[in-house]
C-alpha cells in the first residue's frame, strides 16, 4: 500500500511573528517554523497504516529551501522518502495553485491513498486537500478522526459537530483529510533521525512542473490581532444587573 502524505511547513505556534512591509503576510527572516500540526496526525495515520500493511509512507510538500528540514524530521519519524517541490512564491499562491503543484509531484507516484491535515495553521482554509481530490479525480473525505484498511477500500471515522461521529467506506485510491487529535504523535527516535539523512528526497522546481500559477483569490492584507481590555460597572439592584449581564452576554459577547 503506497500512501503519499502532504504536508506543510508553517510559522510555529508560539512563535513572535510581524506583518512584513507590504501588509501581506509575516517576516519571514528570524520567524521559526514547524511540521503543519494537522499533516502530523496525517503522517501518523500513514505510519500506523503501513505497520499494519504494508507499503511505502513517501510525504510531499511545497516551499523555500527552508521545507527541507521538515521533510527530514517526517523522514525521521519514519516515512521512507521525500518529495520537495522548491517553491519560493508559496506565500503568493492560492489553495487551487497550491494543489496544482502537489498534484503534478502525486499523479507519477499512482498512490493507493494520499493523506493530508484537514487546513493549515497559518491560513486555515482547508481548501486544498479537498482541491487535491479534485484534480486527482478521486473520491475523498475530510473530518477525518481515524482510517481502517477494509477489504478493497476504507473505513473511516469522521467527526461531525456537537460530539457526534460518522462512519463510512470509501474505494482506493481516495484522498482524506485528518482532523487533529485522532492519535498519539511519536517523537522521532535518535535513530531515525540518523536514518533520514541517508533517505532520498527528490527536488522538483516549481516552474519546471508547467503548473498554473495565477491565484483566483488573492490574500490583500495581513493584520495581527488587537489587543484591548473593557471594563463595564453594572449598577443598580441584584435583579437589575443580572439582566443586565444576561444581555450583554447574549448580544454583545454572543455566548449564550
Amino acid at each position: 500500500m503506497k500512501i503519499v502524505v502532504a504536508i506543510k511547513q508553517v510559522p510555529e505556534r508560539d512563535a513572535q511573528v510581524r506583518v512584513d512591509g507590504a501588509g501581506r503576510w509575516i517576516e519571514e527572516p528570524g520567524s521559526q517554523y514547524a511540521l503543519n500540526e494537522p499533516d502530523a496526525y496525517a503522517l501518523e495515520e500513514a505510519l500506523q497504516l503501513r505497520e499494519q500493511h504494508g507499503g511505502e509512507v513517501v510525504v510531499v510538500s511545497a516551499g523555500p529551501e527552508r521545507v527541507g528540514a521538515t521533510i527530514r524530521e517526517a523522514l525521521a519519524k519514519g516515512a521512507d522518502r521525500g518529495i520537495q517541490i522548491e517553491c519560493g512564491d508559496l506565500g503568493a499562491r492560492d489553495a487551487l495553485s497550491v494543489a496544482r503543484l502537489l498534484v503534478a509531484a502525486i499523479r507519477p507516484e499512482t498512490p493507493d491513498l494520499v493523506l493530508a491535515g484537514l487546513q493549515s495553521d497559518d491560513l486555515g482554509q482547508g481548501q486544498t486537500g479537498v482541491i487535491l481530490a479534485e484534480l486527482l479525480g478521486l473520491p475523498y473525505a475530510s473530518l477525518i478522526l481515524h482510517v481502517e484498511k477494509t477489504g478493497a477500500g476504507l473505513k473511516v471515522k469522521r467527526e461531525l459537530e456537537e460530539g457526534w461521529f460518522q462512519t463510512i467506506e470509501l474505494p482506493l485510491p481516495a484522498v482524506v483529510t485528518m482532523q487533529s487529535g485522532g492519535n498519539k504523535l511519536r517523537y522521532a527516535t535518535l535513530m531515525g533521525i540518523k536514518r533520514a539523512k541517508t533517505k532520498e528526497v527528490r527536488l522538483l522546481r516549481a516552474d519546471a512542473l508547467d503548473t498554473e500559477s495565477t491565484p483566483v483569490v488573492v490574500l490583500e492584507r495581513v493584520l495581527l490581532p488587537t489587543k484591548q481590555k473593557t471594563t463595564q460597572m453594572l449598577t443598580g439592584t441584584v435583579k437589575e444587573t443580572a439582566a443586565a449581564l444576561v444581555e450583554k452576554l447574549k448580544v454583545e459577547a454572543r455566548v449564550l
